[in-house]
């Protein structure tokens, strides 16, 4: 058996190149980008006794990631209770 090709597995022949899709994850990295560029200052975080240095761009990332795993934490006991 071999697979069938048509005009449109191949994309009939249309652009498919810039999908809203792709627009949107394009921008996403843009945007992230200019974020990181802005923020390349260095800040020094003391948690308990160790004081460290990193980018901000870096500090804000790590508070970011710890509040959507606490976020998606939460929702998983709460669904979990019901």
């Amino acid at each position: 058996m071999s697979p069938k090709t048509t005009k449109a597995s191949h994309g009939g022949g249309r652009n498919e190149a810039l999908t809203p899709g792709r627009i949107v994850v394009l921008a996403l990295a843009v945007l992230t980008l200019v974020f990181i560029f802005q923020n390349t200052g260095t800040v020094k975080i003391r948690l308990l006794i160790p004081e460290v240095t990193v980018p901000l761009w870096t500090a804000l990332l790590a508070m970011w990631v710890i509040g959507v795993l606490c976020g998606v934490s939460f929702s998983y006991f709460r669904k979990r209770r019901r």
